[in-house]
């Protein structure tokens, strides 16, 4: 029998965590990286472009999720201990998110490295998040509770965005020394709010879902064990199969637009931060409603096709943001424009695309073992975007050739869709 209570604190997870999404790694963190930071950083010998560099380090935060990740999720389904798992991730990563408030010009390298944790304790506790959906939700209520979620998640991170935003438009007013200290605090807050919402989660989470009985010893071996078994089972089923493929592909265009398009704002097209964070309020609050049209979408048509027209408008997003000068007048608006477009289609991508992979799950006790492998898929997407994009930067010094290069992965993704039977569309 469904528990609405627990579904319910499922999804606030969303509104706990999505404040680092939106605070840490979309809009107030790099533009403040970008701020106080010299063009060119000495790292290991080694002279890098800072936004570059950025780009990189977020790629081997990445690397350390996709290394991780499947080995302990082996581990928490064999021990039935994913809150345990999901609990560790979201402490370290708000953890971080308070360090950075040490962050200034004179401790960069202290802001690339808490950066790093903070983003392998984000996406890290999002395995287990994740694995509790198939297990909480039948099969018909997963596309709108996963929409529940990111609903929440705008909403919060929306909120906690506009106190930061106050703050440092006031800083002086709240008795803060200059608008850096004041935005200092607002990583600070973010911490606070991450951690000390998700113990409404941690509350109503069921431990041990399956009721599992691990042996005292041998976890190690057995989580392998246990992982193994879910790669073969995965390789076996052809749709599983194909849809990891096309998720691949188009997660490598979707996260990298997300986590990169203030920089590319800034850095390219010379807009401040006003407007920079003007634009992904709207995305925001776009979001709310996409997320919900596109479940829509899915429970009425079928998730593919669902997926299908998110892709294509993704697609378009790439091919708009290249057509975009430094020096055309109305360039503001047209940003605003692609950032209304952008929310349209990110939470309802996001939140089916999850949804899809848990109803094409088999029936398992596995989840985190299954999840964590659409975990990696992601993250190596994202290493993949986040290191073509920099490295094109670095090559050709022109932001708008990365963004058009995106398209390509959309493009490659929609094919791999094409592949699933019409059979597949509708759960």
């Amino acid at each position: 029998m469904t528990n609405k209570r627990v579904q319910s604190g499922w999804a606030f997870y969303d509104w706990a965590n999505s404040v680092y999404s939106l605070v840490i790694s979309t809009a107030i963190f790099p533009i403040y990286f970008a701020a106080i930071c010299p063009e060119q950083i000495e790292l290991f010998g080694t002279s890098f472009e800072s936004t570059a560099l950025y780009s990189y380090s977020l790629a081997f935060s990445f690397v350390l999720v996709a290394i991780l990740s499947p080995f302990l999720s082996g581990i928490a389904d064999y021990s039935g201990n994913k809150k345990g798992f999901l609990k560790a991730f979201a402490y370290m990563g708000s953890a971080a998110c308070m360090g950075l408030f040490f962050f200034d010009e004179n401790q960069i390298y202290l802001g690339l490295g808490l950066s790093i944790v903070a983003s392998v304790g984000f996406w890290g506790s999002i395995v287990y998040y994740n694995a509790f959906l198939p297990e909480i939700a039948a099969p018909e209520e997963q596309d709108q509770l996963s929409a529940r979620g990111f609903t929440l998640g705008y909403v919060g991170a929306s909120l906690l965005l506009i106190i930061n935003l106050v703050l440092a438009t006031f800083a002086e007013d709240f008795g803060f020394a200059d608008t850096g200290a004041a935005t200092r605090f607002g990583f600070l807050l973010t911490g606070i709010w991450w951690i000390g919402f998700a113990q409404i989660t941690f509350r109503r989470l069921p431990d041990n879902v399956h009721q599992r009985k691990p042996k005292e010893s041998g976890y190690i071996w057995q989580g392998f064990r246990e992982l193994r078994a879910v790669l073969k089972l995965s390789f076996e089923n052809p749709r599983l199969k194909v849809y990891l493929y096309s998720f691949f592909f188009f997660s490598i265009g979707v996260q990298t637009v997300i986590l990169l398009a203030s920089l590319f704002g800034s850095e390219e097209l010379g807009l401040d931060s006003t407007k920079l964070i003007a634009t992904i309020l709207i995305i925001q609050f776009v979001g709310i409603a996409g997320a919900n049209l596109f479940a829509w979408v899915a429970r009425k048509h079928g998730n593919i096709l669902s997926l299908k027209i998110s892709i294509v408008i993704w697609a378009l997003v790439c091919v708009l943001a290249y057509l975009l000068q430094s020096d055309d007048p109305w360039v503001e608006y047209k940003f605003y424009a692609i950032g209304a477009l952008v929310g349209l289609v990110m939470g309802g991508i996001q939140s089916v695309s999850r949804s899809t992979y848990s109803k094409l799950l088999p029936e398992t006790q596995s989840t985190a073992s299954f999840f964590s492998l659409y975990d990696v898929s992601e993250k190596v997407a994202i290493i993949c975007g986040t290191f073509v994009y920099g490295y094109l930067i670095e090559l050709t010094g022109d932001m708008r050739a990365s963004a058009l290069s995106l398209s390509i992965f959309f493009v490659i993704g929609f094919l791999q869709l094409l592949r699933l039977k019409r059979s597949t569309w509708v759960y």
